[in-house]
């Protein structure tokens, strides 16, 4: 399996948004300040007690897109960026699990919708796994997916505040002004290189 962690972050499509809208410096910013390897002590936290996660995969153009859920702690953390979980019994499909085999690479979504968490993206190389030991670290479970994991986290800008009832502040509106913006275009790394024509950018 090729380490995926040494290709380019950015592809020939992203840039060619990120050039359109002037979002090239603060793109390069985040990945410079943001990107990591090894779970940060809030996202330990946030993945621990999340009861469920998506998970992106596919396989010769075949994309599949599914929710992995249970109780919390059942996503465990192991050491060197590297998470996994336990695949309990379903409809018998296997869409994730099928694609994993064929294609490693996944993309993960751990989001709570409280409208201030911030969201955890994982880009990820997936493999499964039978054996004995890992099965008993997962009650249930009829196998196991382990994922080496490149990490990026979101703010929580346009997230829904499910547990009030609230929508997102941060939502464009006709007749409201502009937005409060988010906490990250404060940054020390941000707040100067902010793309031409973003409204909360200083002159």
């Amino acid at each position: 399996m090729n380490d995926f962690r040494n290709r380019d972050f950015f592809h020939e499509g992203m840039r060619e948004f990120q050039d359109l809208f002037d979002g090239r410096r603060t793109a390069e910013a985040i990945e410079k300040n943001r990107k990591h390897y090894d779970f940060w002590d809030d996202e330990k936290e946030l993945i621990t007690n999340s009861q469920f996660f998506f998970i992106a995969s596919s396989w010769k153009g075949y994309i599949d897109c599914n929710i992995k859920s249970g109780d919390p702690g059942f996503v465990k953390i192991l050491d060197g960026g590297i998470i996994e979980y336990p695949e309990y019994d379903g409809n018998s499909m296997y869409r994730t699990a099928g694609n994993i085999i064929k294609n490693p690479n996944v993309a993960l979504l751990f989001v709570n919708f409280d409208g201030k968490s911030r969201r955890i993206r994982i880009n990820g190389q997936a493999s499964i796994h039978r054996d004995k030991k890992s099965l008993e670290k997962h009650y249930g479970s009829k196998f196991i997916v382990r994922i080496k994991c490149e990490i990026y986290p979101n703010c929580p800008r346009y997230v829904p505040n499910f547990k009030d009832n609230k929508s997102s502040p941060h939502i464009p509106r006709k007749g409201k002004g502009v937005p409060p913006p988010p906490e990250w275009k404060q940054r020390d790394y941000i707040r100067d290189i902010l793309p031409d024509g973003d409204p909360h950018k200083k002159p």
